[in-house]
């Protein structure tokens, strides 16, 4: 198999030497409305492995960049609090095969962190990709919540563009008693 950014021969989608180099993460949070978004990576520098969560290597990819941030992070996290902490992911549902959310929720399961899978579940499934703040706003995504009330949640979500989705995610959360600390994302357009 060959690293899916410099070509070279690798076990790993992603070889050691783009993980060590390319790939290291510049956290950066951004407050939308009362909600923390912390991203791992500036967009740009990311968008050729994100782009492939609609074709079958993005599988492979989203699990990577899953073990290289999300994980880590979340070991930390838990060493410094070790209440349970639920993992919610946003509208974590199948295309091409896998949800590239529940990778991310995935990857962060261990004693104190439980993700909840598939349970913030958007009834709109309208796609916002190249569309406006105004197109976003008139279209909301309409988020039904299954999961548990009265716990502590971490929303996941793979791109922060505007942070409507993840407001709008936050309120129907609210609604059913659960206190959501932050939001983690892969990635921030916002440059």
């Amino acid at each position: 198999m060959r690293c899916y950014s410099c070509s070279k021969l690798s076990l790993k989608i992603i070889c050691k030497t783009c993980e060590e180099q390319l790939f290291v993460p510049t956290v950066s949070t951004r407050k939308v409305g009362t909600l923390d978004v912390i991203s791992f990576f500036k967009y740009s520098s990311l968008e050729s492995l994100l782009l492939t969560k609609h074709k079958p290597e993005g599988y492979r990819i989203y699990k990577a960049l899953a073990k290289m941030t999300m994980k880590p992070f979340m070991e930390e996290f838990i060493e410094s609090d070790d209440r349970d902490v639920y993992i919610v992911g946003i509208d974590e549902r199948v295309k091409n095969g896998y949800a590239h959310v529940a990778l991310l929720t995935r990857s962060m399961k261990m004693k104190h962190s439980i993700p909840q899978h598939s349970v913030l579940m958007a009834k709109n499934r309208v796609t916002y990709s190249g569309k406006t703040l105004q197109y976003r706003l008139e279209h909301p995504r309409e988020f039904a919540y299954t999961g548990k009330s009265n716990i502590d949640v971490i929303l996941i979500d793979d791109i922060i563009t505007t942070g409507i989705t993840l407001q709008e995610a936050q309120k129907v959360l609210v609604k059913h008693n659960v206190n959501v600390l932050f939001a983690l994302t892969l990635a921030d357009v916002k440059e």
